[in-house]
């Protein structure tokens, strides 16, 4: 059997798995890197092309939006150009995008090729999990959903220190020019291993003798949907949400539920939809994609919040904050294998999936009872808890999410659970900054209330601050008034922190919920895939 599934799949004849497999998780890992190692640059960003921060924030925006356009799409895109035809050209295209960001000499220029290299970058997720897929037997699945998952769960977790690292020794242009050697390199390898499998050679020869059909409805609608869901959530907290005067934010919230509804009720009666939703009816992989989209939402939300605590609260300049994170990906590199390795051994995947989601609420708990006492390795481990969770649920969710998927339809099945996580992401990093600026004015007026005169400990605080400043300024009244600004400040410091902590302690919640979604889940062991890989 092991023979008949390789000598099919999408890999050039006597080619090895394992080096397919290297070759085509590089590029998921540039595509996935892209998305948070230009945050922590915005500001140099901005700087450099004589713009705002604010405005800055759309070289993000529109990098998520151009790439959740084409992440659905990947299955028609593959199906009509072929899956290796496909590949290759999201790889040359994203990495000459790439080049020419670095090149950019307005921020009109960075945006419009961010949105190239966000088109681009869309079909390299997708293609390279479905090629893991068809490399590898159904036995061996896991194996692949692990290497796959080290290229997606380790870019976002090294993308902060390594975009800091960047910005700090060389320059903001070097953080897109880092993408063009391993282009080139990749896009060699994926030209020499790769051709399609049997079966999307049949598929794609079969589109040929039909009439061709293009569903623009469909696209239209997708690129509405997407881009009203991306700039709601880049801009609407700044925009006060619901509460926005200009009404920017409800009209995009009506364009999307509007768009939304009519895209799949559209595309479920399409004989050839752009977007494929027929894969959400199999009971696994819907669970699944809550799953991933949930999991990766909580962590973004850490992801995010975490820097901003240490920067805001501790001090930290970026390569420090990211140094502190970074231990996180060692530990996922170090889970990986063992993940593997229980899937191998046939384990159940839905206990696997579950055992991942309780470990991430522990460490988002952990990270939610900190201090502003705490030293930089008692951050390190609460995060690595966190992510050492995830990496023992992603692989297992991966190979749970296709195993009943028809092979006919597993690019648009990729290519749908690749768009839930990265909007999981966009969500997560949204939610995060809405918690934490609404939680810090109500922890800021709560601990308002209690700071007067007639409080015994405001009054010892007041004392010893007055003493301590009008020694250093010699002047009563001075001293007075830095004595209540240093209460001021603290006040701030306190409500800041207890924000970001309710952050933490809402994706545990979060996360918790999840448990239970476990059990709609069909059983998911390798030998249940092997028996169907033979069907």
């Amino acid at each position: 059997m092991t023979d008949a599934v390789l000598a099919s799949s999408g890999s050039r004849a006597g080619a090895n798995p394992w080096v397919i497999a290297a070759a085509v998780v590089v590029p998921t890992f540039m595509e996935v890197l892209d998305t948070t190692i230009a945050v922590v640059a915005l500001r140099y960003i901005a700087g450099g092309l004589s713009a705002t921060v604010d405005d800055g924030e759309w070289v993000i925006t529109s990098y998520l939006a151009a790439n959740a356009i084409t992440l659905p799409i990947t299955g028609w895109l593959s199906a009509h150009l072929g899956r290796r035809n496909y590949f290759l050209l999201s790889i040359a295209v994203f990495t000459l995008a790439s080049g020419l960001c670095g090149m950019a000499t307005s921020l009109g220029q960075l945006i419009l090729f961010r949105v190239l290299q966000g088109l681009a970058g869309g079909g390299l997720q997708p293609s390279s999990q479905s090629v893991l897929l068809d490399a590898f037997p159904p036995e061996k699945q896991g194996v692949a959903m692990t290497l796959f998952g080290l290229a997606a769960l380790l870019a976002p977790v090294v993308g902060p220190t390594l975009g800091g690292w960047i910005t700090d020794s060389y320059s903001w242009r070097w953080v897109f020019f880092i993408n063009v050697p391993v282009g080139l390199l990749a896009l060699a390898a994926c030209y020499a291993l790769l051709r399609d499998p049997d079966y999307l050679t049949k598929q794609r020869a079969e589109l040929k003798r039909r009439p061709f059909s293009f569903d623009a409805i469909g696209l239209s609608l997708l690129v509405i949907v997407i881009v009203c869901w991306e700039v709601m959530l880049s801009k609407g907290q700044q925009w006060d949400w619901l509460g926005d005067p200009f009404w920017r934010v409800q009209t995009l919230a009506t364009f999307f539920a509007v768009g939304l509804i009519g895209l799949i009720f559209w595309e479920l009666r399409h004989p050839s939809p752009v977007v494929n939703f027929r894969p959400m009816q199999e009971r696994n992989f819907a669970a699944c994609c809550l799953i991933i989209f949930c999991a990766y939402m909580v962590l973004y939300a850490a992801s995010t919040s975490l820097p901003g605590l240490l920067q805001s609260l501790f001090g930290y300049d970026a390569l420090n904050a990211g140094l502190v994170m970074s231990p996180a990906g060692f530990f996922a590199v170090l889970a990986m294998p063992v993940v593997g390795f229980l899937l191998g051994r046939r384990t159940d995947a839905r206990w696997m999936i579950a055992a991942g989601l309780l470990i991430m609420a522990t460490g988002n708990y952990w990270m939610s009872q900190l201090n502003l006492e705490i030293s930089p390795g008692q951050v390190v481990w609460p995060r690595v808890v966190l992510v050492v969770g995830l990496s023992i649920c992603f692989a297992p969710a991966n190979v749970a999410a296709y195993l009943y998927t028809p092979p006919l339809l597993r690019g648009a099945a990729v290519g749908l659970l690749s768009l839930l996580r990265n909007e999981g992401g966009s969500v997560g990093t949204s939610m995060a900054q809405t918690v934490q600026e609404r939680r810090l004015q109500f922890h800021s007026l709560r601990l308002g209330e209690s700071l007067d005169p007639f409080n015994p400990a405001v009054d010892s605080f007041l004392d010893q601050a007055r003493a301590q400043f009008l020694q250093q300024t010699g002047d009563p009244v001075a001293a007075q008034q830095l004595a209540w600004q240093a209460l001021e400040n603290l006040r701030q410091q306190q409500a800041s922190a207890l924000a970001y902590f309710d952050v933490f302690f809402l994706a545990a919640v979060l996360t918790l919920v999840l448990v239970p979604v476990v059990l709609l889940m069909k059983r998911s062991v390798a030998e249940k895939g092997a028996r169907i890989g033979t069907e």
